[in-house]
C-alpha cells in the first residue's frame, strides 16, 4: 500500500482519495465490448487494486456494456467505506460495438439506474457526462440540456457530485453556471498537452483533472525519449509517464487501466518513482517536438 500512498492525496467531490486510482475499461473484453478474457484474472486485478489502496476506480455501464460494473460489484461488493467509485454516462454501444451518443433525458436517466443496479449502489460517488460532440476530442456546443438532466438526477438523491469528460474550458464553465463540478477527465499526456492551462485553472478552483490514454498519441522519437528516460531510472514507459503526471499538478487523478495482475502492479509503482530534474526537464520538452520532424 505505501506505493499508492506515496502519490498522495486530493478531493474528489467530498471525498479524499489517492491520487493513484485504477481504471476498469480494459477488463471487459477487446475494443471494450464483450466480456474479458479471462474472468477470473479481472477479479483478482480489481481486488489486488484495492488491497494495494487504491480506492477510487473509474467506471461506466458502456464498458461491455454492463461488464465492467458487473465484474467490480463481484470482486467488490459491499464496498470498502473509503472506496470511491466513479462512472459514466452520455454514451451507449452499438450492436456493431461502436460508441454512440446517448444524451436524452431517457437515456441519461437510464444509464444512472444501470450504474446503480450493476454497481449495486443505491447513489454514486461522481457520474461523469460524456459529451460526444465528437467521441475523439472535446468539441464546442452547449452542454445544457444533458447537464439539466443530470443535475436533476442529482437533486432526486440518484448522484452525489457531477464531473464532465471529453469537454472545453467554455463547456466546464457553462457547468459551473448549472451546479458544482468535481471533477474533469480528458485526453493529456507527455505528448498531447493541449489542456496544460485549463489543469493550472482547475487546480486553483480545487477541481480535479483526469488524464485518460497517458501513452496516447506519441510520434517514434517522444516515445523514444520517454524510453531513455525509463531505462536510466531501471523503470517501464508507463511508469515514467505516469510520475510525471502526478508531478504536473496537484489535482490530478490517475487512473491507469490493465486487465493484468503484473502490470497492476507496474502501475501502482510509479507513484515511488522520484524524478530527477534532468529527467523532468527531458520530459517536459516532449511535447514540443514537431511531429513531422520525428517523422523524417
Amino acid at each position: 500500500m505505501s506505493s499508492v500512498r506515496q502519490s498522495g492525496t486530493f478531493v474528489l467531490g467530498d471525498r479524499t482519495v489517492y491520487r493513484l486510482g485504477y481504471g476498469a475499461m480494459q477488463l471487459a473484453g477487446p475494443g471494450v465490448f464483450g466480456p474479458p478474457k479471462d474472468h477470473n484474472t479481472a477479479l483478482a486485478v480489481l481486488r489486488e487494486a484495492v488491497a494495494s489502496g487504491v480506492n477510487h476506480i473509474d467506471t461506466s455501464d458502456f464498458y461491455g456494456p454492463h461488464v465492467t460494473n458487473q465484474l467490480i460489484r463481484e470482486a467488490l461488493h459491499p464496498y470498502r467505506d473509503d472506496l470511491v467509485i466513479v462512472t459514466k454516462i452520455g454514451a451507449r454501444r452499438g450492436d456493431d460495438a461502436s460508441w454512440q451518443p446517448a444524451f436524452s433525458a431517457d437515456a441519461l436517466t437510464q444509464a444512472v439506474h444501470d450504474n446503480l443496479h450493476n454497481l449495486g449502489l443505491d447513489v454514486l460517488d461522481v457520474v461523469n457526462l460524456r459529451i460526444m460532440f465528437d467521441a475523439h476530442q472535446p468539441a464546442e456546443g452547449s452542454i445544457e440540456a444533458p447537464l439539466t438532466v443530470l443535475a436533476e438526477l442529482q437533486r432526486q438523491g440518484l448522484v452525489r457530485h457531477i464531473g464532465l469528460s471529453n469537454v472545453t474550458p467554455a463547456q466546464v464553465a457553462e457547468a459551473r453556471r448549472l451546479c458544482d463540478i468535481a471533477c474533469v477527465q480528458n485526453h493529456f499526456n507527455l505528448a498531447q498537452r493541449a489542456d496544460d492551462n485549463f489543469i493550472d485553472a482547475l487546480a486553483q478552483d480545487g477541481i480535479a483533472y483526469v488524464p485518460y490514454f497517458p501513452l496516447g498519441g506519441f510520434s517514434p522519437l517522444q516515445s523514444s525519449i520517454l524510453s531513455d528516460v525509463a531505462a536510466r531510472l531501471d523503470a517501464t514507459p508507463m511508469q515514467v509517464a505516469l510520475a510525471w503526471l502526478l508531478r504536473r499538478a496537484p489535482n490530478i487523478l490517475l487512473i491507469p487501466g490493465t486487465s493484468s495482475l503484473a502490470h497492476l502492479r507496474e502501475n501502482l509503482a510509479a507513484a515511488a518513482i522520484d524524478l530527477p530534474e534532468e529527467a523532468v526537464r527531458e520530459l517536459d520538452g516532449v511535447a514540443g517536438i514537431d511531429r513531422q520532424d520525428a517523422e523524417r
